[in-house]
């Protein structure tokens, strides 16, 4: 059992590691510069590890159907990305990243492009990746498979520790900033954390301000829309009220004239009337 544990946990730091390297190498295309990707402070990426390890824990039963792989992937990565990104803005008010300028997208959490890679992803890592890998690792015995897993989960529990102390060194940095604009706050708080330097300026490279100042700007853009919408719902009450107003009053007005009317044909009614008797 322990040496299950061990070997699994293992194989989700390996993928957690290659995810890592992906990343950087995806950001470096884009940028042209060397950029520690990452929520933690070292070379992993959590989310590649969970992902790839839920694939091959919770498909294996769909390893001789390559297509069945292939939509079952994308369904367990979509569902963790999504939801990772979800808790991950609701913890810290901003977003790693943003799929909102890509067609199909669900939020700006998942989109189209990104499943399909995920379903492509489950095909390498099954049929390709995680064989070598695990005769790698079915190569240590007990003993230093045990010890190799100890050492890595030290190192990885101190990275955590280490991670969410920055974090908290973050928010102090944001609460420590008295203005009134959000938009301003952000990009004062990343002027002080490169500053600061050392893990701080990595918490720059692995937190995306621009994404969260997207997401910013995204939200006061709804928050005027919906104005603007009351606004003018409120003014076609008005109008509404107006309009109902004077048709009560010309309906009163008109009420007035006919009861004048008929207190007139009554008047006349009692002359003719006076008129016969005498």
């Amino acid at each position: 059992m322990v040496k299950e544990v061990a070997f699994y946990f293992l194989l989700f730091i390996f993928y957690a590691f290659l995810g890592w390297c992906v990343e950087t190498v995806y950001c470096f295309y884009k940028t042209k510069k060397l950029v520690n990707r990452g929520f933690l402070i070292g070379p992993i990426c959590p989310i590649y590890g969970f992902g790839c390890l839920g694939m091959i824990v919770l498909l294996r039963k769909y390893n001789e159907d390559p297509l069945a792989l292939f939509v079952m992937s994308i369904l367990i990565c979509s569902i963790l990305e999504y939801f990772t990104s979800y808790l991950m803005e609701k913890l810290f008010k901003a977003r790693w990243w943003d799929y909102s300028d890509k067609k199909f997208n669900i939020n700006g959490r998942i989109c189209l492009e990104n499943m399909c890679l995920f379903g492509l992803l489950g095909l390498l890592v099954i049929y390709g990746i995680n064989p070598l890998i695990s005769n790698f690792l079915g190569i240590f015995n007990y003993f230093w498979l045990y010890m190799l897993a100890l050492i890595v989960l030290v190192l990885f529990i101190i990275d955590n520790i280490i991670s969410f102390k920055v974090i908290s060194g973050f928010k102090n940095v944001a609460k420590s900033i008295k203005k009134d604009s959000t938009e301003e706050i952000t990009k004062k708080v990343k002027e002080l954390l490169i500053r600061r330097g050392g893990l701080y300026k990595r918490l720059v490279t692995a937190f995306n301000f621009e994404t969260s100042e997207n997401l910013l700007a995204n939200i006061k853009t709804k928050i005027k829309t919906t104005a603007d919408k009351a606004k003018v719902k409120i003014a076609e009450e008005h109008e509404k009220n107006l309009l109902k107003r004077e048709e009560v009053i010309a309906q009163y007005n008109e009420k007035i004239k006919e009861f004048r009317e008929k207190i007139k044909e009554e008047k006349a009614k009692k002359k003719k009337l006076l008129k016969k008797i005498k």
